[in-house]
């Protein structure tokens, strides 16, 4: 069964760290490039961050530049997300996607929630 699954997300005080992982199964991802997108209640979903298949490229939306590094382990079959300093604008739930070519899969998504 093909499957992304998020984990790592969670309660964190502002200025304070989270990384998320994005796990793949029933595919390897090493052709696939992955990004994070994130939705906060009431807003629509949004690209945070992407690299692609290699590692050699990635780019992040201005909200998160120099507080968030996206990296990937194709051996572990795993993408993940390191955010710090992190804000309380950044509360939101945050899911991954895995695309090559025509083929797109998307995870269930891990709650994060900066607050005091």
């Amino acid at each position: 069964q093909v499957q992304l699954v998020e984990s790592g997300g969670g309660l964190v005080q502002p200025g304070g760290s989270l990384k998320l992982s994005c796990t793949a199964s029933g595919f390897r991802i090493t052709t696939y490039a992955v990004s994070w997108h994130r939705q906060a209640p009431g807003k629509e979903r949004e690209l945070v961050a992407f690299i692609s298949s290699s590692g050699g490229d990635t780019n992040y939306a201005d909200s998160v530049k120099g507080r968030f590094t996206i990296s990937r382990d194709n051996a572990a079959n795993t993408a993940y997300l390191q955010m710090n300093s992190l804000k309380v604008d950044d509360t939101a739930v945050y899911f991954c996607s895995a695309k090559y070519m025509w083929r797109a899969y998307w995870g269930q998504g891990t709650q994060v929630t900066v607050s005091s």
